[in-house]
C-alpha cells in the first residue's frame, strides 16, 4: 500500500514536467498552423494587446523579460502571435494630490475658505423659483472633496404662499445605507428658524470626511408638503468641497437615487480644517511644477521604451484608470486599420499569461472564429455605487455578463464592430463591465473557461493570473520554464 501511494505521488509530482515536454511537442509538431485568414495576409494568427499605465515600466519590463519574450523569440510562436502594449499618449497633468479622486483626472477646483464660516449651498436663494413638488420624495446626491461638518438642515416654505410647509423630515444617510448620520424633523408645532427664506434646524456636529458620498432626503407625508426648486435657475455654492450630483430634465434617474432628484430645502455647512485646505491650496503652484517635470521625464522615457522594442501603441487618451474603456476602444481601431489578425486576445501588465497553452486550445477546440469570445465570464454582478467601481451610468442594478480582464480572446469580426463603433459605444466604470455592455448587443458565441483566472491565484493549467508585482510575475515563469508549473517546482523554487 505504502510502495503504492508512493508511486502515485511521484506521478503527480511528475506531472507538470510531462505536460511542458507535450507543449513543447505540440509546438514543435504544430508550429506551422494553417488556415487562418491573418496569416495569408502575412499577419498574425493572434494579436495579444496588454493594456498598460505610463508609469508602470517595471511591469512592462517583467512581462518582456517572462511569457512576452517568449511570443517574441520563439520560433513556433512569433509566426502566430504578435504582441502589443496599450498605453495612453496623454498623462495627467494634475498632480494626484490635486485631484477630486486617484482614477480621475478631474481637478479639485477649491476656493480658499474662511475658518469657521457657514455656508448656505445655495448663493442668493430667491423664493420666486419655488414650485409646489409633484412627489412626496426628493433626494439630492454628493460626494465631500475635504471634510466638511453638516451644520443645519433646511426645507423651503410652501409656494406660492411661502408659508411653512407641512410635516417634512430631512435625513442624510451615507450613499446605499439605511441608517442616517443626521436628520431634522418639521412640523407646524416644530418649524425651526427661518433665515434668508429658508426653515432651519440645527443638527449634531459630524465630520463628513474626504471620499464621504451622501444622499440628502426630503421626505413629507404627501407631494403638497414639499416644495422643489429649478436647480438650473439657481447656483449651487459648494466652494469645491462638494461635488452635487444633478439629474437634468428628462434624464433617467440612477437606479440607486433615493426619491426624485431635486432639492426640496438647503444645507449649511462649514470648511474642517481650513487651515490645512488653504496650505494646500497655496502648495499647489510648486506641485503643478514638479509634476510637469516628472511627466516630461515619463514622455522621455516611454519615447526611448518605444524606439527600443517597438511594441507600444499610444493611444489619444489620458492616461487614467477611468479612460481604460475608451483606451481599449481606440486600441481595438487602430488594430483593425494597423494589424492583420484573427483573434484578439487581451490581458493586463500585471498578468501572467500561458501563451502556449492558449494557441495549443486555440487548436484542440476548433473555435467557431466568427462572433467568438472566449473568457472567464461573471454573471449577476451587482453593479457598485461608491468607491473605485462606482456606476454612475448603467441604470441597471447587475451587469451583462462580462469576461475577466486577466485575458479573454475575441474574433476579429467582434473587433471590428468596435472599431466602426467607437464614437457610438458609450463607456462605463471599467473596461471589462464595458465590453459586456457592448456584447450584449451583439450577443456573441460565448465559451467560459474558469482558467482564465479573475482573482490571483496559481494552478498549473491556468491560462492567465491577474493583480501580480514584477518580481511574482519573473518568479512565476522561472517556474514555469523549469519545470512546466508556475506554482512550485517538486524539488523546490530555482
Amino acid at each position: 500500500m505504502l510502495e503504492r501511494l508512493s508511486v502515485r505521488s511521484v506521478s503527480w509530482l511528475l506531472f507538470p514536467c510531462l505536460l511542458a515536454v507535450l507543449t513543447n511537442l505540440w509546438l514543435t509538431l504544430h508550429g506551422t498552423h494553417k488556415g487562418s485568414e491573418a496569416e495569408a495576409e502575412g499577419g498574425r494568427e493572434l494579436l495579444v494587446g496588454v493594456v498598460s499605465a505610463r508609469h508602470h515600466r517595471e511591469l512592462r519590463r517583467a512581462l518582456r523579460d517572462t511569457w512576452a519574450e517568449r511570443v517574441r523569440e520563439h520560433p513556433h510562436i512569433r509566426d502566430r502571435a504578435v504582441l502589443k502594449f496599450v498605453i495612453g499618449r496623454h498623462g495627467c497633468p494634475v498632480p494626484e494630490e490635486d485631484r477630486e479622486d486617484p482614477y480621475s483626472c478631474a481637478p479639485l477646483n477649491f476656493t480658499e475658505p474662511v475658518a469657521g464660516q457657514e455656508v448656505e449651498i445655495i448663493t442668493g436663494f430667491d423664493a420666486s423659483v419655488l414650485t409646489s413638488s409633484e412627489v412626496s420624495v426628493v433626494s439630492l446626491q454628493f460626494k465631500v472633496l475635504h471634510p466638511i461638518v453638516i451644520t443645519r438642515l433646511g426645507v423651503f416654505p410652501s409656494a406660492p404662499t411661502y408659508m411653512f410647509p407641512g410635516t417634512v423630515s430631512v435625513r442624510l444617510f451615507p450613499l446605499g445605507q439605511e441608517v442616517p448620520v443626521v436628520s431634522a424633523h418639521f412640523g407646524p408645532n416644530s418649524t425651526g428658524t427661518e433665515v434668508n427664506g429658508v426653515w432651519y434646524k440645527a443638527v449634531e456636529l459630524f465630520i463628513l470626511p474626504r471620499g464621504f458620498e451622501g444622499t440628502l432626503l426630503w421626505e413629507g407625508v404627501d407631494a403638497a408638503d414639499l416644495t422643489t426648486i429649478n436647480v438650473s435657475q439657481v447656483h449651487l455654492n459648494g466652494g469645491g468641497v462638494l461635488k452635487i450630483s444633478l439629474i437634468e430634465e428628462g434624464v433617467l434617474p440612477h437606479r440607486g437615487a433615493r426619491g426624485f432628484p431635486g432639492l426640496a430645502g438647503m444645507f449649511t455647512f462649514s470648511v474642517h480644517d481650513a487651515e490645512g485646505l488653504t496650505a494646500m491650496l497655496r502648495g499647489r503652484p510648486e506641485r503643478i511644477k514638479s509634476h510637469r517635470a516628472t511627466l516630461d521625464q515619463e514622455e522621455v522615457l516611454l519615447q526611448q521604451e518605444s524606439r527600443q522594442h517597438g511594441d507600444v501603441v499610444f493611444v489619444d487618451v489620458v492616461d487614467t484608470y477611468r479612460n481604460i474603456p475608451s483606451k481599449l476602444l481606440l486600441f481595438y481601431k487602430w488594430s483593425v486599420k494597423n494589424t492583420a489578425f484573427s483573434l484578439l486576445l487581451k490581458t493586463d501588465d500585471d498578468c501572467y499569461l500561458d501563451v502556449d497553452a492558449v494557441l495549443m486550445q486555440l487548436d484542440q477546440k476548433h473555435f467557431n472564429r466568427r462572433n467568438f469570445w472566449w473568457g472567464n465570464f461573471r454573471q449577476n454582478w451587482p453593479v457598485d455605487i461608491a468607491g473605485k467601481w462606482q456606476e454612475l451610468d448603467y441604470t441597471g442594478s447587475v451587469y451583462p455578463a462580462f469576461a475577466c480582464g486577466s485575458g479573454y480572446v475575441v474574433s476579429r469580426d467582434v473587433v471590428e464592430w468596435l472599431a466602426d463603433n467607437v464614437e457610438k459605444l458609450k463607456v462605463y466604470q471599467g473596461e471589462d463591465v464595458s465590453m459586456g455592455i457592448w456584447m450584449a448587443a451583439l450577443c456573441p458565441q460565448k465559451y467560459q473557461d474558469s482558467r482564465w483566472l479573475c482573482e490571483q491565484g496559481c494552478y498549473v493549467d491556468m491560462l492567465s493570473s491577474p493583480q501580480h508585482t514584477a518580481e511574482e510575475l519573473r518568479s512565476l515563469w522561472h517556474k514555469k520554464k523549469a519545470c512546466g508549473d508556475p506554482c512550485g517546482c517538486p524539488w523546490g523554487q530555482p
